[in-house]
């Protein structure tokens, strides 16, 4: 059975399973390292059976060192008559992530200087992080810290950061080959809907429809802290990362815009042409970056010690939605049906990818007679037979150990889909067969 969307999978009802393993995830206070991390990860593992890997801090990865592992129980800031007017509780972006531990009285003036709002926003509250710098801080809307009068305010933000470990899940799917296509996504940002949970919830539900396959690559999918993780997962498993041979970073596909897909730095890497191949083919509008060392954790694969074939899939990339890393990045913004979408994209990304074989045309030596062997009108219905005729003729002049199905599908214009069908058809019928030992 093959990566594709039919009977096998429903999208629809798959994309509403996503959106409530997003709802529950969404109040989990994360970060960098720490129980908020772990704890999604237990949620994860009630949809696959992820392993999980404690790296203790203090261990050097590369230029890179693990940090102290942070944790938060509560964090407020009282006014004079003793009210909260800012409550971790009721929202954790409220306090700057990795805050180190602070409880006293503090004049105003003092503590505006450990407050950061939003002034052309300003009844948003943004998420702000300081991981490698230790001090205190609030986010808060710009209109809340505006009302505020009072000489004094307790401040208590409850929080320990100690020598611990980074924490990353690992899921991996044993195929035909130790070739492996590397699925990974972010784990570290608290109440952000789009930007982490959609991407956690889309990797969780890909992983567990592609476990009941019969797949040709063997599949990884990683679940770890943005930067710091990847980079830390690259360091444990160096003399492994050869038999990468395509990959996806996955993050902020649970948004209303417009599919985005950043090419990795190869530029050319079947990864590449095969998202390329879909969101063109998709019917709506889409955009095709090139390679930038700024962004997710795709600069980390394809930094230059690796240079591994990874793109990234994204709808509205960061900093380009005005939600973004803000508390309007919430569950009202995430929907069912983008979800869905970006799932689609997915599976049909991840469909050419498993399916890109190569063959060697069996009778070479002009065109073989289709006629006789009944091969017309044998690929499909009667509609479309022109089309389906010319994709014969294709495949049978291009299959010459060289070409691949995309390869072919791309010089030809017609969609993978048809050409994979085509060849499965010529195969049957002894005028294809795949090389020994072919690269693809």
């Amino acid at each position: 059975m093959s990566i594709k969307i039919g009977a096998e999978i429903d999208v629809k009802a798959i994309s509403h399973k996503m959106y409530d393993l997003i709802s529950e995830l969404y109040p989990i206070c994360r970060s960098i390292t720490g129980d908020g991390v772990r704890k999604t990860l237990y949620y994860v593992q009630q949809h696959i059976p992820l392993s999980i890997h404690e790296v203790k801090s203090g261990t050097q990865v590369f230029d890179w060192t693990v940090p102290k592992e942070w944790n938060i129980r509560d964090a407020y800031i009282k006014n004079c008559q003793g009210e909260k007017i800012i409550d971790f509780q009721k929202l954790n972006l409220h306090v700057l992530n990795y805050s180190i531990p602070v409880r006293q009285n503090v004049k105003l003036e003092e503590l505006k200087q450990h407050i950061i709002t939003i002034p052309d926003k300003p009844d948003w509250v943004p998420y702000r992080t300081s991981y490698y710098k230790e001090t205190w801080g609030f986010c808060m809307s710009h209109n809340q810290m505006m009302e505020m009068q009072d000489p004094e305010y307790e401040v208590c933000i409850d929080s320990t950061l100690e020598d611990g470990s980074l924490t990353y899940g690992e899921y991996f799917i044993k195929g035909d080959t130790e070739e492996e296509v590397l699925i990974s996504c972010h784990t570290c940002h608290p109440s952000l809907a789009n930007d982490n949970l959609a991407g956690i919830a889309l990797t969780a539900f890909l992983a567990q429809y592609l476990s009941q396959l019969k797949l040709k690559y063997s599949y990884r999918f990683v679940f770890l802290p943005g930067t710091i993780g990847s980079i830390t997962w690259l360091a444990q498993n160096e003399v492994n990362v050869n038999k990468i041979q395509h990959g996806l970073v996955v993050t902020c596909i649970g948004d209303p815009g417009k599919s985005h897909y950043k090419k990795s730095r190869r530029g050319n890497a079947d990864i590449d042409k095969a998202a390329i191949h879909v969101l063109q083919r998709s019917g709506q509008d889409y955009v095709i970056q090139e390679f930038s060392p700024y962004g997710y954790d795709e600069r980390q694969y394809c930094s230059p010690g690796f240079n591994l074939p990874v793109g990234c899939f994204m709808r509205s990339p960061h900093g380009t939605y005005p939600e973004y890393h803000t508390s309007a990045d919430n569950l009202d913004l995430v929907k069912p049906e983008y979800l869905a979408d970006s799932l689609t994209k997915f599976l049909a990304v991840l469909n050419i990818i498993d399916n890109n074989n190569k063959y060697i045309n069996q009778n070479p030596k002009c065109e073989p007679q289709l006629g006789k062997r009944g091969l017309y009108g044998a690929i499909g219905g009667q509609t479309d037979t022109k089309k389906r005729e010319l994709a014969m003729l294709w495949v049978l002049n291009m299959s010459d150990g060289e070409n691949s199905l995309l390869d072919i599908a791309e010089k030809s214009g017609l969609e993978f889909d048809l050409i994979k069908e085509t060849a499965d058809t010529l195969e049957k019928f002894d005028l294809l067969k795949i090389p020994p030992n072919p690269r693809v």
